[in-house]
Protein backbone atom coordinates (compact mmCIF):
# COMPACT_ATOMS: atom_id res chain seq x y z
CA UNK A 1 0.00 0.00 0.00
CA UNK A 2 0.40 3.64 0.18
CA UNK A 3 1.00 4.07 -3.67
CA UNK A 4 0.69 6.81 -5.48
CA UNK A 5 -0.52 8.67 -8.87
CA UNK A 6 1.89 10.99 -10.29
CA UNK A 7 -0.30 13.74 -12.07
CA UNK A 8 0.00 17.42 -10.29
CA UNK A 9 -3.16 18.81 -11.54
CA UNK A 10 -6.75 15.96 -11.84
CA UNK A 11 -6.65 17.39 -15.34
CA UNK A 12 -3.40 15.51 -16.24
CA UNK A 13 -4.42 12.55 -14.08
CA UNK A 14 -5.06 8.83 -16.32
CA UNK A 15 -7.06 5.99 -15.56
CA UNK A 16 -3.65 4.52 -14.31
CA UNK A 17 -3.62 6.95 -11.60
CA UNK A 18 -6.98 6.33 -10.65
CA UNK A 19 -6.57 2.52 -10.96
CA UNK A 20 -3.88 3.87 -7.89
CA UNK A 21 -6.08 5.84 -5.70
CA UNK A 22 -9.15 3.54 -5.99
CA UNK A 23 -7.31 0.98 -4.35
CA UNK A 24 -5.76 2.97 -2.28
CA UNK A 25 -8.69 3.99 -0.82
CA UNK A 26 -10.63 1.10 -0.75
CA UNK A 27 -9.01 0.07 2.53
CA UNK A 28 -9.77 4.24 3.99
CA UNK A 29 -13.04 3.32 3.14
CA UNK A 30 -13.79 0.11 4.72
CA UNK A 31 -12.53 1.87 8.20
CA UNK A 32 -15.19 4.83 7.68
CA UNK A 33 -17.29 3.43 10.67
CA UNK A 34 -14.27 2.99 12.99
CA UNK A 35 -13.48 6.71 12.63
CA UNK A 36 -17.36 7.49 13.03
CA UNK A 37 -17.79 5.94 16.23
CA UNK A 38 -14.50 7.31 17.58
CA UNK A 39 -16.33 10.63 16.48
CA UNK A 40 -18.90 9.62 18.59
CA UNK A 41 -17.01 9.14 21.45
CA UNK A 42 -16.03 12.65 21.67
CA UNK A 43 -19.21 13.31 22.85
CA UNK A 44 -19.04 12.21 25.94
CA UNK A 45 -18.26 13.85 28.38
CA UNK A 46 -20.06 16.76 26.45
CA UNK A 47 -22.38 18.09 28.64
CA UNK A 48 -22.87 21.77 27.16
CA UNK A 49 -25.82 21.91 30.21
CA UNK A 50 -28.20 19.24 29.62
CA UNK A 51 -28.91 16.59 31.86
CA UNK A 52 -26.55 13.63 30.12
CA UNK A 53 -23.40 14.24 27.96
CA UNK A 54 -24.47 14.59 24.13
CA UNK A 55 -23.28 11.07 23.72
CA UNK A 56 -25.61 9.71 26.78
CA UNK A 57 -28.35 11.62 24.53
CA UNK A 58 -27.49 9.42 21.20
CA UNK A 59 -27.16 6.38 22.93
CA UNK A 60 -31.11 7.06 24.44
CA UNK A 61 -32.17 8.37 21.05
CA UNK A 62 -31.10 4.88 19.47
CA UNK A 63 -31.84 3.14 22.29
CA UNK A 64 -35.28 4.11 22.39
CA UNK A 65 -35.80 3.80 18.49
CA UNK A 66 -34.09 -0.16 18.94
CA UNK A 67 -36.53 -0.96 21.41
CA UNK A 68 -39.66 0.79 19.37
CA UNK A 69 -38.48 -1.79 16.49
CA UNK A 70 -37.30 0.70 14.23
CA UNK A 71 -35.40 -0.82 11.27
CA UNK A 72 -31.10 -1.01 11.55
CA UNK A 73 -30.91 2.03 9.13
CA UNK A 74 -33.36 4.07 11.22
CA UNK A 75 -31.32 3.21 14.59
CA UNK A 76 -28.24 4.30 13.15
CA UNK A 77 -29.82 7.42 12.26
CA UNK A 78 -31.14 7.80 15.93
CA UNK A 79 -28.17 7.22 17.11
CA UNK A 80 -25.77 9.67 14.37
CA UNK A 81 -28.53 12.57 14.67
CA UNK A 82 -26.37 14.47 16.81
CA UNK A 83 -22.80 13.90 15.44
CA UNK A 84 -22.32 17.01 14.69
CA UNK A 85 -22.68 18.79 17.66
CA UNK A 86 -19.20 19.57 18.26
CA UNK A 87 -17.87 20.64 14.71
CA UNK A 88 -21.17 22.39 13.88
CA UNK A 89 -22.89 23.62 17.12
CA UNK A 90 -25.40 26.29 14.97
CA UNK A 91 -26.06 23.28 12.15
CA UNK A 92 -25.35 19.80 13.68
CA UNK A 93 -28.01 18.25 11.56
CA UNK A 94 -26.39 19.73 8.27
CA UNK A 95 -23.21 18.16 9.35
CA UNK A 96 -24.77 14.44 10.41
CA UNK A 97 -27.11 14.63 7.34
CA UNK A 98 -23.81 15.21 5.30
CA UNK A 99 -22.51 12.06 6.99
CA UNK A 100 -25.49 9.75 6.52
CA UNK A 101 -26.74 11.01 2.68
CA UNK A 102 -24.37 8.34 0.67
CA UNK A 103 -25.89 5.81 3.33
CA UNK A 104 -29.49 6.14 3.64
CA UNK A 105 -32.98 6.11 1.92
CA UNK A 106 -34.08 10.08 1.19
CA UNK A 107 -37.01 9.77 4.22
CA UNK A 108 -34.32 9.11 6.61
CA UNK A 109 -32.26 11.79 5.67
CA UNK A 110 -35.22 14.19 5.57
CA UNK A 111 -35.57 13.18 9.23
CA UNK A 112 -31.64 14.12 10.23
CA UNK A 113 -31.55 16.71 7.90
CA UNK A 114 -34.96 18.33 9.55
CA UNK A 115 -34.84 17.05 13.61
CA UNK A 116 -33.37 20.46 14.52
CA UNK A 117 -35.90 22.74 13.87
CA UNK A 118 -39.13 19.56 14.85
CA UNK A 119 -36.94 19.39 17.89
CA UNK A 120 -37.64 23.20 18.30
CA UNK A 121 -41.02 22.46 18.87
CA UNK A 122 -40.24 21.67 22.69
CA UNK A 123 -37.57 24.59 23.71
CA UNK A 124 -37.67 27.21 21.41
CA UNK A 125 -40.37 29.40 22.94
CA UNK A 126 -37.52 29.47 25.53
CA UNK A 127 -35.39 31.44 23.65
CA UNK A 128 -37.69 33.39 22.10
CA UNK A 129 -37.78 31.77 18.89
CA UNK A 130 -41.01 30.00 17.40
CA UNK A 131 -41.57 26.74 18.31
CA UNK A 132 -43.75 26.51 15.44
CA UNK A 133 -40.86 26.70 13.09
CA UNK A 134 -41.59 22.94 11.58
CA UNK A 135 -44.94 24.01 10.58
CA UNK A 136 -43.92 25.63 7.46
CA UNK A 137 -42.54 21.64 6.44
CA UNK A 138 -46.68 20.75 7.14
CA UNK A 139 -47.73 18.80 4.12
CA UNK A 140 -44.44 17.55 3.26
CA UNK A 141 -44.44 13.59 2.69
CA UNK A 142 -42.28 13.29 5.97
CA UNK A 143 -43.20 15.64 8.10
CA UNK A 144 -44.95 12.93 10.14
CA UNK A 145 -41.78 10.87 10.29
CA UNK A 146 -39.67 13.85 11.32
CA UNK A 147 -42.20 14.64 13.74
CA UNK A 148 -42.64 11.43 15.66
CA UNK A 149 -38.57 10.74 15.74
CA UNK A 150 -38.31 14.20 17.61
CA UNK A 151 -41.43 13.01 19.83
CA UNK A 152 -40.58 9.77 20.59
CA UNK A 153 -37.22 9.28 20.50
CA UNK A 154 -34.88 12.65 20.45
CA UNK A 155 -37.04 14.51 23.33
CA UNK A 156 -36.87 12.21 25.74
CA UNK A 157 -33.49 11.05 25.97
CA UNK A 158 -32.40 13.32 28.21
CA UNK A 159 -33.13 11.06 31.47
CA UNK A 160 -29.93 9.91 33.25
CA UNK A 161 -32.13 6.98 34.82
CA UNK A 162 -33.68 5.97 31.37
CA UNK A 163 -31.98 2.48 29.66
CA UNK A 164 -29.18 3.26 27.63
CA UNK A 165 -27.57 0.89 25.61
CA UNK A 166 -23.94 0.80 25.55
CA UNK A 167 -22.05 2.03 21.96
CA UNK A 168 -20.60 -1.28 21.29
CA UNK A 169 -24.64 -2.56 21.17
CA UNK A 170 -24.66 -0.14 17.72
CA UNK A 171 -21.29 -1.33 16.69
CA UNK A 172 -22.16 -3.89 14.22
CA UNK A 173 -25.53 -2.44 12.21
CA UNK A 174 -23.06 0.75 12.33
CA UNK A 175 -20.51 -1.33 10.29
CA UNK A 176 -23.22 -2.56 7.95
CA UNK A 177 -25.27 0.80 7.03
CA UNK A 178 -21.20 2.46 6.85
CA UNK A 179 -20.49 -0.36 4.37
CA UNK A 180 -22.85 -0.07 1.50
CA UNK A 181 -23.33 3.15 0.01
CA UNK A 182 -26.42 3.58 -2.02
CA UNK A 183 -26.18 7.42 -3.04
CA UNK A 184 -23.31 8.56 -4.08
CA UNK A 185 -21.90 10.67 -7.09
CA UNK A 186 -19.03 7.98 -6.54
CA UNK A 187 -21.07 4.98 -7.33
CA UNK A 188 -20.94 4.00 -10.58
CA UNK A 189 -24.00 3.81 -12.88
CA UNK A 190 -25.49 0.55 -13.70
CA UNK A 191 -25.30 -0.08 -17.33
CA UNK A 192 -28.45 0.12 -18.89
CA UNK A 193 -29.94 -3.74 -20.00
Amino acid sequence: MNARATFTSMETSTADDWAVIRAESAGFQRTLADRLLAHLKVLEGDYGGFPVDRLTHSLQTATRALRDGQDEEYVVCALFHDVGDTLGPYNHFDIAAAILKPFVSEANLWMVQHHGIFQGYYFFHHLGLDRDMRERFRGHEHFARTEAFCALYDNPAFDPKAETLPLSEFEPMVRRVFAKPVNSIYKPARAAA
